[in-house]
């Protein structure tokens, strides 16, 4: 997080603050939920402030788990080491390395995984998408008919993208040497099984949705955070508000980028994962700007960060920074942290009414 200064100095603010200022709940409630990362028991007699403050710990900790595990911070296993842990290294850089972002800002174009001209390619055909879609915007707006029915079928395809241990999306050859290691918590809780759960079935035919509009986080979760749990809120605030609008204009080697048609669809994409719309969103751009290695990984970070490798990691824009890929890890985050207080802060709303 050091390499977004900016963005660093509102993270330790807003962790500080629920783990040690003035709060609902006792010291040491906060650092067991931090350490659980869930509550499916415990007493029946919280009150809505508690209940309130651990959510906000609970989604503050997953979010988090998404970041420590797609930014390489968390060891792979290795036969070949007698304690069977490595540090994971990125083009052949050492995490070391990538935490300080050491010589590694032409480190794509050092590694031999891939060829130099496809990811470059890739890398022009990607601002050329995205130069287009600003002009058809400019041009001529969606109906909201046709921007529901890219809404849908984004919701629907976001459901096949992983499923369980195998990643469907791509070619067996691609993550067959990849070992899926997860690290044994099960004398911690009382059932291993539970785990993140896609919001719909497959093969429904009318999956549900979470219309941003009618639950907002300005309009609605802020208020009801800030009022139960003080200050909590404005922090969060700033937070979400942080990274979604940070920006350096670049991209890779080009300078002057405006990317903000790229953050948007990054953070609205996990928010689609969840089943979350926003009806002045065409969705369509998503499908554009989001290859299908991206999405993979998105969903594997956001989701299963556990499973996340390597290779995922080394799969799209081959020729960004890996500041900027840490750039998508926090977005990725505080997507994933602003979905799951949408959901739980609507369901307090509903109590109290």
């Amino acid at each position: 997080m050091s390499l977004h200064t900016q963005y660093l100095e509102s993270f330790l603010r807003s962790q500080f603050y629920m783990l040690r200022m003035d709060g609902p709940l006792p010291l040491p409630y906060r650092h067991y939920i931090a350490i659980m990362k869930l509550v499916k028991t415990g007493e029946n007699n919280w009150s809505l402030p508690e209940l309130v403050h651990a959510v906000v710990l609970l989604a503050h900790y997953h979010a988090l788990a998404s970041f420590v595990f797609g930014s390489g911070i968390n060891p792979e296993r290795d036969p070949e080491i007698s304690n069977g842990f490595r540090l994971i290294s990125v083009n052949n850089f050492c995490v070391c390395d990538l935490a300080n972002d050491n010589n590694i800002e032409n480190a794509s174009l050092t590694g031999n995984n891939f060829g130099i001209v496809d990811s470059l390619s890739e890398l022009e055909a990607l601002m050329e998408r995205m130069k287009r879609l600003q002009e058809e915007r400019e041009d001529e707006e969606a109906s909201q008919e046709e921007m529901t029915t890219r809404f849908e079928k984004e919701k629907k395809e976001s459901l096949f993208v992983v499923s369980g241990d195998t990643f469907h999306s791509f070619p067996h050859s691609d993550f067959e040497d990849d070992m899926i290691v997860t690290s044994d918590v099960s004398r911690y809780i009382e059932d291993p099984g539970f785990g993140y759960e896609d919001f719909a079935r497959r093969g429904e035919e009318h999956l549900p949705t979470f219309r941003a509009q009618d639950y907002t986080w300005e309009n609605h979760g802020f208020s009801l955070v800030n009022r139960l749990y003080s200050d909590i809120g404005h922090l969060l605030d700033e937070k979400f508000r942080m990274v979604y609008n940070l920006t350096y204009n670049t991209m890779a080697t080009h300078e002057d980028v405006d990317t903000t048609t790229l953050r948007r669809a990054l953070f609205n994409y996990v928010h689609c994962m969840f089943g979350i719309r926003y009806d002045d969103y065409d969705y369509g751009e998503v499908n554009q700007l989001l290859e299908r290695s991206l999405k993979v990984y998105i969903k594997t970070v956001t989701c299963y960060p556990e499973r996340t490798t390597k290779r995922m990691y080394d799969s799209y824009w081959r020729q960004f920074k890996h500041s900027e890929k840490v750039h998508v890890n926090l977005l990725l985050m505080e997507a994933r942290m602003q979905a799951e207080l949408l959901y739980a802060l609507r369901a307090i709303t509903r109590h109290l009414t």
